[in-house]
């Protein structure tokens, strides 16, 4: 009896032993069921986010190549729109025309491998691999899907509706442009191409300017480029792959991912492959720790709960502090801390929307700034200087401007602030003048002591505008118009700026006009002996004769040009039409301005050589004048140009001495025949000694260094006196001759006029 509690207490005991040994097992079951289900779970979540990320990357390569594609199409069409492309590409001398401007463009530019010129029906004419013409052509390769592109491209459908008529060219119905000119229809695909996977595009070589040009169905070009090692180093570095390669078979190999390239029949080009960069193996090794804890300390699920919240919420916080540095980034530029363009447009919007609800609270001010002569800080000094001077220009402007002023800069050397402020003009001008004021005192930069200089255009709305667009377009208008001016200064928007940009527009259409239909001129200005005023020479100046604005003065259009790109054909022109009047005009030489651009051209020489054998004009009857900005690029193509023209039979002068980046370095470096002092002295020679002692410093020093020296501007006799006195050897001026056309210049080489001449010389000086 005794023992039956005891027993009835154990038994007790045992059972609920056992209920809790059953509760714990059951307990450890289930997490551990539920830990088998959690893992099994994540990793189905990191294999889909794995096929995810390698379908990813597979339309990203896909798109890489669509777009190589579209650019080198696209390419391809904006090249071949050109007046000069139907007239010059079946003209006699074609080659060496293509050889420059279609073969040495493609390959220079877009490394295009092959080019063909191909009828519309798709008949070779000809071939260039790289920038040489060649007779291993391999035509018939492509031959049958160089013809379905062409019929695809005629097949396409212009974007926009630009098509407002078809015209019929031979078999051929064309499409045309509101404007009257025929619409670039071209296509482009992938091919297989000597084993190769390759781009293939077809393009029409159609008229820019004159329609009446394209008499039947038009020509086309075929562009080929291999998808070699720099396209697939450019996939690479573009989209953050490693090992690109591309094979004929697809890469079975489990770290890898492939994508087939297919051509426009839907066969298999090839296969690009990579080494994937699959998420879920990172994200197992950045939770694994995660896992173990839960496994390891499953029992105390409380304090597991616990570690696992309080590593949530520390990764909640990194990824909302990484979240606001990154839309930090997106709104400010690395290099100053500045605010950059989209945050600058996206106050800029909010302040006009409130300043147009609330008139009573004034304008919105936009200064459009940037530092003068930036690129020759860059070029002389080095980008580090550059970048340096960048920095503390900001700093100034934002120590020196009121703290609610929003700055901006948006690349390079441009800044653009804002600030709301009444007054219209007056605050314009307060702000212009505060800006100026920051360039007083020069910046100290790696031991040199920078005197820079800024530029300033201002707009402000919504008086003047209620687009923020608008407003920005403005205030640069009125940067470009302080540029115009002289630069270190600001100006405001007017509505006439407006005007001439729309003229300067214009201008650059009519100019490439003229220069296509030769409505340029030339005239030429006797340079006489100082000593008896015979005609040593004459300098040839260019002159354009509008129909409708009547005469334009170089200076204003030659800066039109050098901003649009026509100073290569402008230039090329000129000395075309100098060798060609000149080549009879003995006993004297002709002199003819290069640009700085010109001399820059990687293909200038050759084009001096093709002029010569052109026109069979002597270099040695020739002097070309290049001004002291050339020099400042000491590059050895500079040099090498140079020395290449004197090895010719050129003489070359320096031109407009004294007013440029003077320096006796590169008076050194190359020997000069002449150097020609700048009108600006001779003009204040009568009435200031400095001028005139600086006029004598410059004579001397050209005869030291024996070149000759030639005065510009001599108007006068008491200025022909004075040069003459100081040592110049010939003399250019009004007070002589003036510019005059080609058969008058010609007239006066006779001898019984020359000998006039000097007569009048002799008088003038008396």
């Amino acid at each position: 009896m005794g023992k039956g509690p005891v027993a009835s207490a154990g038994k007790r005991h045992d059972t609920g032993a056992a209920n809790v040994g059953w509760i714990v097992v059951a307990t450890f079951l289930a997490l551990l069921a539920l830990t088998a289900a959690l893992v099994a779970a994540f990793r189905n979540s990191t294999d889909i986010a794995d096929r995810f990320a390698r379908a990813e990357e597979r339309r990203l390569a896909h798109r890489f190549v669509e777009r190589s594609e579209r650019q080198i199409l696209e390419a391809a069409k904006l090249q071949l729109v050109w007046d000069d492309a139907v007239v010059r590409l079946n003209a006699p001398g074609a080659e060496s025309w293509a050889r420059n401007f279609i073969a040495g463009y493609f390959w220079g530019s877009h490394r295009i491998d092959r080019i063909y010129h191909v009828r519309y029906a798709g008949n070779l004419v000809r071939c260039w691999q790289g920038p040489k013409l060649t007779g291993d052509c391999r035509y018939d390769q492509i031959e049958r899907t160089v013809r379905d592109l062409i019929t695809t491209s005629m097949r396409t459908t212009s974007p926009g509706g630009k098509v407002k008529e078809w015209r019929k060219h031979g078999e051929v119905m064309w499409p045309y442009d509101s404007k009257g000119l025929p619409i670039s229809q071209g296509a482009s695909a992938l091919i297989s191409f000597g084993g190769q996977p390759t781009i293939i595009a077809v393009a029409p070589v159609l008229p820019d300017v004159t329609p009446s040009l394209l008499k039947g169905a038009p020509d086309y070009l075929v562009v080929v480029r291999f998808l070699d090692q720099h396209i697939l180093a450019d996939l690479q570095s573009s989209l953050l792959l490693d090992d690109v390669r591309f094979g004929h078979v697809p890469d079975t190999a489990s770290a890898r991912n492939d994508l087939a390239l297919t051509d426009m029949r839907g066969g298999t080009v090839g296969w690009l492959s990579w080494r994937s960069k699959p998420p879920g193996p990172a994200i197992l090794r950045q939770t694994a720790p995660l896992l173990a804890i839960y496994i390891l300390f499953f029992v105390g699920v409380v304090a597991g709960g616990a570690i696992i919240v309080r590593r949530m919420r520390r990764t909640t916080s990194e990824l909302m502090a990484s979240e606001a540095q990154a839309q930090h980034n997106a709104m400010h530029d690395a290099m100053s801390g500045l605010p950059n363009r989209a945050h600058f447009m996206q106050r800029l919007r909010q302040e006009l929307a409130t300043c147009v609800a609330r008139r009573e609270l004034g304008d919105v001010f936009v200064a459009y700034v940037d530092i003068d002569r930036f690129k020759v800080v860059n070029d002389t000094l080095g980008h580090h200087v550059g970048d340096e001077l960048v920095r503390q220009v900001a700093l100034r402007l934002r120590r020196s401007l009121p703290a609610g002023d929003f700055l901006s800069r948006f690349g390079g050397d441009e800044f653009v602030l804002m600030r709301r402020s009444t007054g219209g003009r007056a605050s314009a001008d307060m702000l212009g003048r505060q800006i100026m004021a920051i360039a007083r005192e020069p910046f100290v930069i790696s031991g040199h002591s920078l005197e820079v200089s800024l530029s300033c255009g201002i707009s402000w709305g919504p008086e003047q505008s209620e687009d923020p667009g608008e407003l920005l377009r403005r205030a640069d208008i009125a940067l470009y118009r302080a540029k115009q001016r002289g630069r270190a200064r600001y100006r405001r928007f007017t509505r006439d700026m407006d005007a001439s940009v729309k003229l300067r527009r214009e201008m650059e259409m009519e100019l490439r006009r003229a220069i296509a239909r030769d409505e340029l001129t030339l005239a030429y200005q006797p340079i006489v002996n100082a000593a008896d005023g015979a005609i040593e020479g004459f300098e040839a100046l260019l002159r354009w004769p509008h129909p409708e604005r009547g005469p334009i003065r170089p200076g204003l259009f030659v800066p039109v040009a050098e901003q649009a790109g026509l100073m290569i054909p402008l230039g090329e022109w000129v000395l075309r039409r100098v060798f060609t009047e000149c080549q009879d005009w003995q006993g004297c030489d002709v002199s003819v301005n290069l640009s700085p651009l010109q001399i820059m051209a990687s293909n200038f020489l050759q084009m001096i050589d093709d002029l010569l054998r052109e026109t069979g004009a002597d270099p040695r009857h020739y002097v070309l004048e290049v001004t002291e900005g050339v020099m400042l690029d000491r590059s050895e193509h500079v040099v090498e140009v140079l020395k290449g023209l004197k090895y010719r039979g050129f003489r070359i002068a320096l031109d407009d001495f004294g007013i440029g980046y003077s320096s006796l370095s590169y008076l050194r470096s190359f020997q000069f025949d002449r150097i020609k002092i700048d009108r600006s002295f001779v003009q204040n020679i009568e009435a200031d000694l400095d001028a005139h002692s600086i006029l004598r410093a410059i004579v001397s020093l050209g005869h030291t260094l024996r070149m000759k020296v030639v005065a510009e501007g001599v108007e006068t006799p008491m200025q022909r006196a004075l040069v003459q006195a100081a040592g110049c050897q010939m003399i250019q001026g009004h007070l002589f001759w003036q510019a005059m056309p080609a058969s008058e210049a010609r007239s006066l080489l006779k001898p019984d006029v020359n000998a006039q001449a000097s007569g009048i010389s002799r008088v003038a000086n008396g």
